[in-house]
């Protein structure tokens, strides 16, 4: 029963594998999202636009906003298409590539017949294939950054000290050691320059 439970696809045992392309967590984070965000950005583009006074604003950001989600929804369902079909995961950029080459062809064809489709192919997959690249880097300084953070919480709170200001910072609190430190100095300078002052006195 064991064996059976672990091979069969309700098993409990698959619940830790990552989500699959098909899956709504994919819809939501690779598709969805960015549809979203790009729309909110075509938007943006429209209120800059040099056609909004003579068109209207909220025709030319409307239609920004239009324009702009349906692009990225087709790149990015392009997208999960291929990963789905070549059975790989999420960080191939070749996906990215093959996802833009034929979205660009399609939405070229639709406007500019087929100049439009090769020029449109070449543009979208090297803007697919860039973005995502760098999306993937930016993740990685970020889950970096991340663990960074955490293990210097860590290290604080095992020190006893919940809260440390970087190397950097132009504010530096002082321990019993440091303080101790610095006094002593102040002393010693007291010291000096009391010496100075009285061989001065002697002097004159």
């Amino acid at each position: 029963m064991g064996t059976e439970n672990q091979d069969s696809p309700n098993g409990e045992e698959l619940n830790n594998f990552p989500p699959s392309p098909s899956s709504s967590y994919s819809f939501k984070n690779r598709i969805f999202i960015p549809t979203l965000v790009a729309g909110v950005a075509g938007a943006g583009t429209g209120l800059i636009s040099k056609h909004r006074k003579s068109l209207g604003l909220a025709n030319v950001s409307a239609n920004y906003a239009a324009n702009f989600a349906v692009v990225v929804g087709c790149y990015c369902g392009a997208r999960e298409f291929v990963t789905a079909t070549r059975k790989t995961g999420p960080d191939d950029l070749v996906n990215s590539a093959i996802a833009g080459f034929g979205t660009g062809a399609i939405l070229g064809r639709l406007q500019g017949g087929q100049i439009g489709a090769i020029r449109y192919s070449i543009m979208f997959s090297v803007a697919g294939t860039m973005a995502d690249y760098s999306i993937l880097k930016l993740k990685h300084v970020l889950s970096d950054r991340a663990k960074t953070i955490h293990q210097n919480v860590e290290n604080s709170q095992k020190s006893g000290k919940w809260f440390t200001l970087p190397e950097w910072f132009p504010i530096n609190v002082l321990d019993e050691e440091a303080l101790a430190a610095k006094r002593a100095q102040e002393e010693e300078f007291l010291a000096h320059k009391a010496r100075i002052r009285s061989l001065m006195e002697e002097e004159s």
